[in-house]
């Protein structure tokens, strides 16, 4: 699996916006599509929130292929 660490300077960002700020997808509409088909893991659990917000330690995975670690 591909691990990537996303550096945040606020209390949390949104997952929507996570996929968006760590290049996983090109814009919201691909972030929102990928949310809702349920492709997309936060902490070990199904996602389909796509403001779920994520404060540093927080994992999303995408597709189980991609691993994206809020620092």
């Amino acid at each position: 699996m591909e691990s990537h660490e996303i550096e945040i300077y606020t209390e949390f960002i949104k997952l929507q916006d996570l996929l968006k700020f760590a290049g996983a997808v090109e814009t919201g509409g691909d972030a929102k599509l990928i949310i809702q088909e349920g492709r997309v893991d936060v902490n070990g659990e199904p996602c389909a929130m796509r403001g779920k917000k994520l404060r540093p330690g927080d994992k999303a995975v995408i597709d189980g292929e991609t691993e994206l670690v809020v620092t």
